[in-house]
């Protein structure tokens, strides 16, 4: 057997140090992504590949920044985007919160048998697109951190992914290229039964394991959430009238308690004095159909926010010693007239002994310097009251769905998911068009573009591109194909399956699932044919290989999707995804020597 080229020596070497950087966390994932690529820019300027010009080293260094799959997943992401700031997955996530209520192992097994089997027969990436926002919403509603569902929710669309032969691309991929080589075409759900066996293993890890490894990477915590006092009106359409406070409560979110308890049973237009969270509040006001603020104030700033073209926000304003608000009531205000936004609710820190709070003659809370107003309205109306009445704007401002355009936002999703899964156009055009009208529409805003996208993604996804193209083109992959089979002569057909499984594993962790399906094909095929095993067997090894993408964030293109989301940390991959790996790579290796007869 030959050694290696200079060029592949030098492609597996700088593959191994961003590997190294990645691990050892000194350096961000974004300076070790750009540094990686400026080696492979300047080596294959000087040291150029054959007969390839200096210039060709530059375009296949800087080529993952126009990438396919980069432009698909700054789309998604912008889908995605569109999904959460219409509202457009309140309802998906309402009935999953439900269902985590009940138990959250239980909701989180839930959740993990649905990704698995719609990424049966829809791709897989949409699949986790869809999904992924969904689980952002219900770690905001206090269900589980994002950072320890999103990874298992990945995961299993990728265990379930491998399951057909239209599951990914990839196994498209591998299958035509077995076709070519002579072999019969593998029906969608030739190898299904197998990977049905092995999910048996790898979910209960997913469910139950995987979580455990992961930390919670929420930045604001439960125990910091300001809880608000408001007035909550009883809308003249509510299911509730009629009934006593005791057959309400229940119906109510987790975190709202009732300050005054009504007494008798509810009436159309009774104001009942609670108290939660933000987003407690908001999800009473739906159960109720009622309003926190009077019905004509609201009306009026979502008919100006129509009229603008901007956005609603809510902010959280100090009340200083130099507000003309102190000592008055949400009633005696006058805000609406004077400056069109709403207060929501008043939040009261703990106060000194001895100073109680104080209410007017209808009961309302008496604003007091250190007082926290959460207040609704347009950007530039809040600005004017917060000057105007020596308020003090707190951060942590967010915008409103807006739920108006939220049928369109999932619809246009829906539409881009259905074009893809059923071939009519590539996911990456799908996910374009779809990110396109997603900005004709009105549903993502141009400004708000930076939000969506994520730039440690996109330089990692670069760099991911930059090291697959290399490792392929210098005969890295080539070279370790060879020496892979050198020593398989004697060992028994369940280690050779391990073997080559593994082999395609590594490829596609640091290079990409496309170039192991491209490299790891032929040579297992060679490898059948030279130990006189049976092909098949031999290519599902790449196959499987090929979507045990689970140790690295540049594996796949939904690992990077969950990256930013997460909070994920390159370590996060590689603590959980080697053991799945491992116990997939034994599993199957065992499955395919029994169905097989090996």
């Amino acid at each position: 057997m030959s050694i290696p080229s200079f060029h592949a020596m030098a492609a597996m070497a700088i593959t191994i140090a961003m590997f190294v950087g990645f691990v050892r966390g000194k350096l961000s994932i974004e300076i070790v992504s750009l540094l990686t690529i400026a080696v492979i820019a300047v080596g294959l300027y000087f040291f150029p590949i054959g007969d390839a010009a200096p210039t060709d080293g530059l375009a296949l260094a800087f080529s993952g920044f126009g990438h396919y799959a980069l432009i698909t997943i700054c789309a998604l992401m912008v889908m995605g985007r569109g999904l959460v700031v219409t509202g457009a997955l309140e309802p998906a996530a309402r009935f999953l919160e439900r269902v985590f209520k009940i138990n959250l192992q239980l909701g989180l097994l839930v959740s993990l048998l649905i990704a698995f089997i719609l990424s049966m027969g829809v791709n897989n990436t949409p699949v986790l697109v869809l999904l992924m926002p969904i689980f952002v919403v219900l770690a905001a509603r206090g269900a589980m951190p994002a950072s320890k569902t999103l990874m298992p929710l990945n995961s299993a669309s990728l265990l379930g992914g491998m399951a057909t032969t239209i599951g990914t691309s990839t196994n498209i991929l591998v299958v035509s290229i077995a076709v070519d080589l002579g072999m019969p075409r593998m029906g969608v759900f030739h190898f299904t039964p197998i990977v049905l066996l092995a999910s048996l293993v790898a979910l209960p890890y997913l469910w139950l394991v995987m979580p455990r490894l992961l930390g919670d990477n929420r930045v604001e915590r439960e125990d910091s959430v300001r809880r608000f006092e408001t007035r909550l009106r009883i809308g003249e359409d509510s299911e509730l009238i009629g009934k006593n406070a005791s057959e309400i409560l229940p119906l109510l979110p987790e975190d709202i308690r009732f300050e005054d308890e009504p007494l008798g049973h509810v009436t159309q237009q009774q104001r009942l004095r609670v108290s939660g969270t933000h987003q407690g509040i908001e999800d009473a006001m739906r159960t109720l159909k009622g309003e926190i603020a009077p019905t004509w104030v609201m009306d009026r700033i979502r008919r100006q926010s129509d009229e603008t073209s901007q956005d609603i926000v809510v902010m959280e304003m100090t009340v200083t010693a130099d507000s003309r608000l102190i000592s008055r009531s949400l009633s005696t205000t006058g805000i609406a007239d004077r400056y069109g936004v709403a207060i929501l609710g008043i939040h009261r820190p703990t106060r000194v002994m001895g100073k109680a709070d104080q209410y007017d003659a209808a009961g309302d809370l008496l604003m007091a310097e250190g007082d926290v107003l959460l207040v609704m309205g347009l950007p530039n109306d809040l600005q004017d009251f917060a000057h105007k009445d020596s308020l003090l704007i707190l951060d942590g401002a967010r915008e409103l769905p807006r739920r108006s355009k939220a049928p369109l936002a999932g619809g246009i999703m829906l539409g881009s998911v259905l074009l893809a899964s059923f071939g009519f156009l590539p996911i990456a055009i799908s996910a374009l068009a779809g990110a396109i009208l997603m900005f004709l529409t009105g549903c993502v805003k141009f400004d708000r573009v930076g939000r969506a996208l994520s730039g440690q993604v996109i330089v990692l996804v670069a760099a991911s591109i930059a090291i697959g193209r290399i490792i392929l083109e210098s005969g890295a992959a080539a070279w370790l194909g060879e020496l892979l089979s050198l020593g398989l002569h004697f060992l028994p057909p369940a280690a050779i399956l391990a073997a080559i499984m593994l082999f395609v594993t590594v490829l596609t962790n640091f290079a990409s699932n496309a170039t192991a399906a491209t490299v790891g094909t032929p040579i297992a095929f060679s490898i059948a044919q030279q130990l006189g095993l049976p092909p098949e067997p031999m290519i599902l090894a790449v196959l499987f290989g090929c979507n045990l993408s689970y140790a690295t964030p540049i594996a796949y293109q939904t690992n990077m999707l969950i990256m930013s989301e997460g909070g994920y940390e390159f370590n996060d991959y590689v603590r959980t995804g080697v053991p799945l790996v491992i116990l997939m790579i034994t599993t199957l290796s065992i499955l395919l020597v029994l169905a097989y007869g090996m």
